[in-house]
């Protein structure tokens, strides 16, 4: 999205200028009307918000933010708030302690910006790369209600979800990610190299091939004189797909078709939901509004697919429909959490059950995790025997048959 430099007045008729980013000067104008801030001036430009004058070089050797800085800040900005230790005191100490200096820079801009008389979420607002629209919209709700250091802790268990879940997928998917490189290096080598030798012993022959040979030795002569081709398709379809995925149709289909993967595909589901799940409770306990944490739970569950039909479910409860009701015509939900939801909006108690739900959610997905290499290895096993099976076919047949020719002779 584009940057906008803006000019503003704040309550105090105080001038303000900034950057922010946003699909329109309109979307800027209603992000400062929402911080209290009414725009004199909007104009695009080509510079970010942290950016100052710093060269291309500069920002190259960034270091950059994770969700783990997120997570600490939040941490101990709840620390720091319970203790109560004012804000820009806290923000302060945070800045002076922060071992990441791209860390420094958002906290010394939070600082500047909270002087300038903004708010706290309004500040967050400003770096979307590092808090994302969830994250702002629980610290506005935290500063409407006075509970900022209960959202900072809850924000902080939040991401140590993720993080947890993100990596056991990617420990879970280690080994069998070496295995699928190590194979598709050793059919490469055995392309280029092992059969164009075979090939020219066979020749020396002048026998009758096998057909599985034939097809080995003509897959080996397209390798080899076509690789720089091959090599081609294959960066371009690298790059054809991440820029497919990056349009909002293409980021749709293939959320949709992630769902329905196997093996990883019921993981990537429940991660979801029970990331949809906890979202919604939190943003419940913290007093957002049901359909405005609709809309603020539809942006963070990092799936298009479900998000529309989040979407569909706040439409429904906009229309005055019931939240089982619109759980139900959404797809999603197992039987289970259905009934869940339905003892949830009878007693009132729905963000204890959506919890609930997230948790139940959050067991399964460990579990799957902590299995998945069991339910890859087998997958793994018989794709390399049939790897083998067709070499050994292909490369022993013909030897096997000359053999038998040999002897009758």
């Amino acid at each position: 999205m584009p940057f906008f430099a803006y000019k503003a007045r704040n309550g105090r008729g105080d001038l303000i200028e900034g950057i922010q980013e946003g699909p329109s000067s309109a979307a800027v104008a209603d992000v400062l009307f929402s911080g209290g801030m009414t725009p004199v001036q909007i104009e695009v430009t080509t510079r970010g918000p942290a950016e100052g004058q710093e060269s291309w070089l500069d920002r190259l050797q960034q270091e950059k933010i994770t969700n783990v800085d997120v997570m600490l800040f939040s941490r101990q900005m709840y620390t720091l708030l319970k203790a109560g230790v004012p804000i820009m005191r806290a923000l302060g100490g945070l800045q002076e302690s922060a071992h990441n200096k791209s860390m420094k820079k958002v906290l010394q801009d939070i600082r500047e910006s909270l002087d300038s008389g903004r708010e706290l979420s309004f500040a967050l607002q400003r770096h979307p790369s590092v808090f994302s629209s969830f994250y702002v919209s629980m610290v506005r709700v935290g500063e409407a209600t006075g509970l900022l250091e209960e959202v900072f802790l809850r924000m902080f268990h939040y991401i140590e979800f993720e993080k947890k879940t993100r990596d056991q997928i990617k420990s879970a998917m280690r080994y069998p990610t070496f295995v699928i490189i190590a194979m598709a290096a050793a059919i490469a080598i055995i392309n280029l190299f092992v059969i164009p030798s075979f090939a020219k012993v066979y020749k020396g022959f002048n026998a009758e091939l096998p057909a599985m040979t034939k097809i080995l030795i003509a897959s080996s002569d397209f390798t080899v004189h076509y690789w720089p081709l091959l090599m081609a398709m294959i960066v371009g379809a690298i790059f054809g797909f991440k820029g497919y995925v990056k349009t909002s149709q293409g980021k749709l289909n293939w959320d949709r078709i992630k769902l329905k993967l196997p093996v990883v595909g019921s993981i990537i589901e429940k991660a979801t939901l029970a990331r949809f799940a906890r979202s919604f409770a939190l943003a419940s306990r913290s007093g957002v509004p049901i359909v405005q944490g609709m809309s603020v739970v539809a942006k963070v569950v990092d799936n298009d697919f479900i998000a529309q039909k989040v979407e569909g479910m706040r439409e429904g409860i906009e229309r005055g429909e019931s939240i089982l009701r619109t759980a139900v015509s959404a797809g999603v939900f197992t039987p289970v959490v259905l009934q869940m939801v339905a003892v949830g909006e009878e007693s009132g108690a729905l963000d204890d059950l959506m919890q609930e739900i997230a948790e139940m959610y959050e067991r399964e997905v460990e579990y799957e995790v902590e299995n998945l290499s069991a339910k890859i290895e087998p997958i793994l096993i018989v794709g390399l025997g049939v790897l083998v099976l067709i070499l050994a076919l292909g490369v022993f047949l013909p030897i096997w048959d000359l053999g038998k020719a040999a002897l009758h002779k």
